[in-house]
């Protein structure tokens, strides 16, 4: 593994102990200081990676993939192993405000054909995604990673790897599914809250965790039908809506981003914005309540 940043180590979390950063006349080194090169870095990367015997992956705020994507474009084009860690993914980064909040990002890196995004909704799903981004020596990957801490969700052994999947149900319910609940990254907690409060309403919500959509649509048509059932769904990211039409219908609800952020704490932002519990909560039963 070839690390690197683009003058975010210490934000992106990219470099550990056992890293030596590449110097002038000395490239013994495992980790590059890239500058603020966005472009640059994918670009060197995808050098890296065409040399062979070398994973590299770089770092940046996902607000910037901007600035990489004709490499990006170029990692997926040439089938490269190519690992973009691209973290304070959402309005949860907070005081920063609109200019380092990705709101567009998300939706536009899904339109790159053959590019993993993936968007874990803890650490369990990160390390998973770490393991679909290694394995696969002819697909890109961007990590979309929050700034925020999230809760440990899964909390009981897999065999397999649930993330690799692409998306499955994190919590089932008892009894007929009512509503499903359908998130990716930080939003998943929100909806493993509403579907536990929802319980208290008689209303059974199952929560589906959806870290990597490109993986999702290469599995079977009947493992996807039983993901997402025949109930009516909410979709829930702190993103805009684009590309979620896929997976809801025209009866469905999509709660998430419907334009630029603010500078705020993160707590208010969510609130701000509408992307809570108690609103998933709403939704549902306004959904529910006729069907049941």
């Amino acid at each position: 593994l070839i690390g690197g940043s683009a003058d975010l180590t210490g934000s992106n979390g990219t470099r550990v102990k056992a890293h030596k950063s590449v110097t002038l006349g000395d490239y013994s080194g495992n980790y590059i200081n890239y500058g603020i090169r966005e472009h640059a870095m994918a670009a060197v990367m995808n050098g890296i990676a065409l040399h062979g015997g070398f994973i590299p992956y770089g770092g940046t705020f996902l607000a910037f993939a901007d600035y990489c994507r004709p490499s990006i474009r170029l990692s997926a084009l040439m089938g490269l192993r190519v690992v973009y860690v691209m973290t304070h993914d959402s309005i949860g980064l907070g005081e920063d405000g609109p200019t380092h909040q990705p709101v567009e990002q998300i939706a536009s890196l899904r339109a790159i054909p053959n590019l993993n995004v993936i968007r874990p909704a803890d650490v369990v799903e990160t390390a998973e995604a770490w393991a679909v981004a290694l394995r696969n020596p002819s697909t890109p990957t961007v990590l979309c990673l929050t700034r925020q801490n999230l809760p440990l969700l899964r909390t009981s052994h897999s065999d397999i790897n649930l993330t690799a999947l692409g998306a499955y149900v994190l919590l089932d319910c008892d009894g007929q599914r009512h509503v499903t609940l359908m998130a990716t990254g930080s939003e998943v907690s929100l909806a493993v809250e509403a579907s536990k409060r929802l319980a208290e309403f008689g209303i059974n919500a199952a929560v589906v965790s959806m870290p990597c959509w490109e993986q999702f649509e290469k599995s079977p048509q009947d493992y996807q039908d039983d993901v997402l059932g025949t109930a009516p769904r909410i979709g829930v990211e702190a993103a805009i809506r684009q590309g979620w039409d896929r997976w809801l219908r025209p009866a469905d609800v999509f709660i998430g981003m419907t334009g630029f952020g603010a500078s705020a704490p993160a707590p208010e932002l969510y609130k701000h914005f509408g992307i809570t519990a108690d609103a998933i909560v709403a939704e549902a039963k306004r959904l529910t309540y006729q069907e049941i």
